[in-house]
């Protein structure tokens, strides 16, 4: 159970919520009265003052119709039409005042009315918010809170900043808040007594069938929600006998349930509207209702009963036992007072924000679940995100090493995964990552940091943010005043929420970020919990077996070592993980015991506290914006592995007790329920529920196990490995060569390298044509196979079914077709991943492999024979890898791929090699070009610049030195501005070559 911070904990009563009309409700009724008044009353009112009777009052002759329409005729005729729309808006008020008295439900459709039907049942529901009617009608108001709907008790949040040696007390204006509180889903309506609604299929203009995606995307306003239709659907019968078995086929003709909250004109509403249906189609609905299973979703955007996640499945329901509505049942009263809770802002939302499928699909069934991927790292798709920009930096390096010759391999090397462990670890991570909410979280927190700086305001201490798929709610310590455009409050003063539409337009912030020690904890109902180590007024406590404890606190620390909303981080590792350092050796360090870390972070906390006096912050946090922020307040995370004993946890306790405002927090690794100054204590169970149940809370833990995590680790290290070969030394080694004889001739052949261009293929259809050649591209540049899970991923960030993805596989094997050997040329591979045949290749693979030949047999092939290869692998580099693709929308996977980094070290070591052969055989000039071409696709290599030098020196004619040496100067300022010198190798060149270039330089 939590203990009492050392310092003080303040009192946190129980009280209920205030379950009372709010003036903001009042405020809505009366508006919402106002505007039917005007509406229902004052149009027709003011037609008859300002217009009078707009009919004749004669019948028309035909002399009237031929005589010229005057400005009062129009104004008649306008007036009509405003007559007739004033008569159907008000059938409409009518209706659904009937409805909302009455209690039928959802009412009958006006004909025609649409947006005006739509508009009535707004109005008519706010002003019904204050009314004695309003718990009668709640299932068909769309706008009412479902959160006030809790049987359950409700506790008061109070949540303040805690200064150290001051006893936390009372705040006004204190957040009272129930733990399992909703928010509000705006432009959502409760389904509760609406008629069942189908569609019945029809093929769409301009196309040659529909799709349940075009039909979600019609009716339900998301296409990534045709899986509730198909589930909805799936296996019943349909009127011409046949079953709806796979999401990508359905049929003209054939019946769909649709989800409750379904709109469109094409829908129809049974019983309701059976008289308006021949009985022959009356009949095929009524037995296709008759058909239904049951597998209704929960709600709208919901999950269906039977693909409710493995995470969710253990979850109590809000009304259920143990749930958030009964407060926690078996915890004591008191304890909800020793440490602030976190609530969540919404314990029903969209389950595909980022701790979905983080884009992929994670179920452990049918054929992807053979493959072998970790899960862990798929369901965490923040970390994931984190550790393939970490990956790619490593990679980068290690290339760049070898291009300088001091990691012993070649810059031909693929540095692709080693084992089929990090194999798979590497395709997790694709599958799992989520940049976009890395992207979101990172700037929205950066945006708040500005707005508040721009206002003169200080940041608010915020103990945990909710993350999900379209918002960022912050759970501040303390109520702390209205946040700053485009920031909202939430569901209570405690709240600050965003939504990531809402930062569209807002201006690139140039603020630190301000919140770097956000941690993901785990998912409830679609929301991500992230825990603020740095800001928790106390320790941090992680109880369960040793092998449960180190997998959730390997998981943070990996999280915290690559987070993308950390500018600058310290993370020191106690008693574990001293693999996890090589993640990021600048962020990460591990001491062996916590006898050595006390000593250590007491001395920091005096420094801390004192540079803290000095610049007249009473926290780091004061120190991140403004002026100050200069200072460079960086937070330190101390993660501790091993149960201190009770001394080490007694001062341990003591530290953690100031450490908030000096932004350091303390996460400790715990075997006893007691741990004294434990602010939270969390649980993981054996089924990777992570509980905290003082607060309420459950979570499906992030976790990062023991052989998921030496996978991980594994990607990092094998890029630093001493290689195999003799003398530490290894060629460069694609994973694919072509056969360059008469006998490998291609079969299909891709130009990737300054543009795309495909020969041997048919044109496919053209709604399926950009996608078939992505995913093409995609299998090119891995000729060691894709996984199908990272090939969706690629194609689809969002996420997509497993369903479309073997559709567009199926596809994609279709058009590729056979070859000459009458094997199809879309493979797969034992481990199920997806290859090309041999026949089909890429000017990226014949660049790869002419330079392995020239490198390889460089000793033995004659001169003019390696000359040739690599001048033809020289005249490859026609531009940048698939140039105008990205542009045109899509290839955001290229973002991951090392090709990028190795294509202009590949032809930049090609050029070298050939200009030193063609110099040495006195050839300058073609040295020269050579050079000049590689710059082409490197130009910021320096080695290419010396090149560039040394081969102009090499042609003997002083014009060509002399206009290098400018065009390198002016270059070079270009790329860097005019206060940078030029290397120090290359100003040393060019002394030695031409020692009168700094004079043009400075006349320039």
């Amino acid at each position: 159970m939590a203990q009492p911070i050392p310092s003080g904990g303040g009192n946190r009563t129980p009280a209920q919520v205030k379950v009372g009309r709010s003036f903001g409700d009042v405020l809505k009724a009366v508006l919402a009265f106002i505007a039917l008044l005007c509406l229902v009353a004052g149009v027709p009112l003011s037609l008859a003052y300002f217009i009078g009777w707009p009919l004749p009052d004669e019948a028309p002759t035909w002399d009237m119709l031929q005589d010229e329409i005057t400005a009062s005729a129009l104004l008649k005729v306008l007036a009509v039409m405003v007559w007739v729309a004033w008569a159907q808006f008000t059938a409409c008020v009518l209706v659904e005042v009937h409805a909302a008295v009455t209690g039928i439900g959802l009412p009958r459709r006006v004909p025609g009315a649409g947006p005006s039907q739509l508009l009535a049942r707004q109005l008519v529901s706010a002003l019904l918010l204050i009314s004695s009617a309003a718990a009668s009608v709640t299932p068909v108001l769309s706008d009412l809170p479902s959160a006030f709907d809790s049987s359950g008790p409700s506790v008061v949040a109070e949540q303040q900043e805690e200064t150290p040696g001051q006893e936390r007390g009372q705040s006004p204006g204190q957040a009272v808040a129930d733990p399992a509180m909703n928010l509000p889903e705006e432009g959502r309506e409760n389904t509760a007594g609406q008629s069942t609604k189908f569609y019945r299929i029809q093929p769409p203009e301009g196309r040659h069938h529909d799709t349940l995606w075009g039909i979600a995307e019609r009716h339900l306003g998301d296409g990534l929600r045709y899986k509730e239709i198909y589930q909805l659907n799936k296996d019943r019968v349909q009127p011409d006998g046949s079953r709806l078995t796979e999401a990508s086929l359905i049929r003209p003709g054939w019946i769909l349930e649709m989800p409750a909250d379904a709109h469109g004109g094409e829908l129809v509403e049974m019983p309701d509207e059976a008289e308006e249906l021949s009985a022959e189609e009356a009949a095929e609905y009524e037995e296709y209702q008759r058909t239904g299973g049951g597998e209704r979703p929960d709600g709208p955007g919901g999950e269906t009963a039977d693909e409710t996640s493995a995470e969710r499945a253990d979850l109590p329901r809000p009304d259920g036992p143990g749930g958030p509505g009964t407060g926690g049942g078996d915890a004591p009263a008191e304890n909800a007072q020793q440490a602030p809770v976190i609530e969540d802002p919404a314990d029903s939302a969209d389950p595909a924000g980022p701790g979905g499928s983080g884009g992929g699909e994670s179920d452990a069934s049918g054929e992807s679940a053979g493959f072998g991927l970790p899960e862990a790292l798929i369901a965490a798709p923040l970390l994931a995100a984190g550790l393939l920009v970490a990956l790619g930096r490593t990679r980068r390096n290690a290339l760049w090493q070898a291009a300088a010759g001091t990691l012993g391999r070649g810059v031909g090397d693929g540095l692709a995964p080693g084992t089929p462990e990090t194999f798979n670890a590497r395709d997790a991570l694709l599958v799992g990552a989520d940049p976009e909410a890395v992207a979101f979280l990172d700037r929205a927190l950066r945006v708040l940091s500005a707005a508040l700086d721009a206002q003169g305001r200080a940041l608010p201490p915020v103990y945990a943010a909710w993350l999900g798929e379209k918002e960022l709610h912050l759970q501040l310590a303390a109520p702390a005043g209205a946040p700053p455009e485009p920031w909202r409050t939430g569901q209570g003063e405690t709240y600050w929420m965003i939504e990531r539409d809402g930062l569209d337009g807002a201006p690139e912030p140039g603020a630190e970020a301000p919140y770097p020690g956000l941690v993901s904890l785990g998912m409830r109902d679609g929301l991500r919990l992230l825990l603020n180590l740095e800001a928790v007024p106390g320790l941090v406590s992680v109880r369960g077996t040793p092998a449960d404890r180190e997998a959730v606190l390997a998981s943070i620390a990996a999280e915290l070592a690559t987070s993308g909303w950390s500018d600058r981080m310290t993370v020191t590792l106690v008693g574990f993980g001293a693999d996890l350092t090589a993640l990021a050796p600048t962020r990460v360090r591990c001491l062996d015991d916590v006898a050595g870390l006390l000593e250590v972070m007491e001395t920091e906390t005096n420094l801390r506290r004192g540079a803290l006096r000095h610049a007249g912050h009473d926290t780091i946090l004061t120190g991140r914006t403004g002026p100050a922020r200069q200072q460079q307040w960086a937070p330190h995370l101390v993660i501790i592995g091993t149960a201190p004993s009770q001394e080490e946890a007694d001062r341990l306790a003591g530290l953690a007790s100031v450490s908030a405002p000096l932004g350091i927090g303390y996460l400790v690794a715990s075997d006893r329920p007691d741990l004294p100054g434990a602010a939270w204590e969390f649980e993981i169970t054996p089924d990777g529920r992570l509980r905290e149940p003082v607060m309420d809370l459950e979570l499906s833990g992030q976790l990062l196990p023991a052989a998921h995590r030496a996978a991980v680790v594994g990607l990092f290290t094998e890029l630093t490995a001493p290689p195999a070969g003799d003398g530490g030394q290894r060629a460069a080694a694609p994973a694919f060569t072509v056969d360059l004889t008469e006998r490998g001739k291609p079969e299909v052949y891709a130009r990737l390298l300054g543009g795309y261009e495909l020969t041997g293929l048919p044109e496919p259809e053209p709604e399926r044509a950009a996608q078939l050649r992505e995913a093409l591209a995609v299998l090119l540049l891995h000729r060691e196979g894709v996984h199908p899970r990272v090939l969706a991923a690629a194609l689809w960030p969002r996420g997509v079914s497993d369903d479309v993805r073997d559709a567009l596989i199926d596809r994609l094997r279709g058009w590729l077709g056979t070859g000459a050997d009458g094997e199809p040329r879309l493979r797969r591979t034992a481990d199920g991943r997806l290859t090309l045949s041999p026949r089909v290749f890429s000017d990226w693979d014949v660049l790869r492999t002419l330079h392995h030949q020239a490198v390889s047999g460089r000793s033995g092939a004659p001169a003019a024979q390696r000359e040739r290869q690599l001048s033809d692998a020289l005249s490859m580099a026609a531009g940048p890898l698939l140039d105008g693709q990205r542009e045109s929308g899509g290839y955001g996977w290229l973002d991951h791929e090392i090709v990028d980094a190795q294509y202009p070290l590949l032809v930049a070591d090609i050029a070298l090699m050939l200009s030193g052969e063609q110099i040495a055989a006195g050839r300058g000039e073609q040295a020269y070009a050579a050079v000049r071409t590689a710059l082409g696709a490197a130009p910021m290599d320096e080695r290419l610049w010396n090149a560039l030098l040394r081969a102009a020196h090499a042609t003997g004619r002083r014009e060509w030195l002399t206009g290098a040496a400018e065009w390198l100067v002016a270059h070079h300022r270009q790329l860097y501005g005019e206060g940078r010198s030029l290397p120090a190798e290359t100003e040393a060149l060019l002394d030695e070559l031409l020692p009168a270039w700094r004079a043009g330089s400075a006349a320039t």
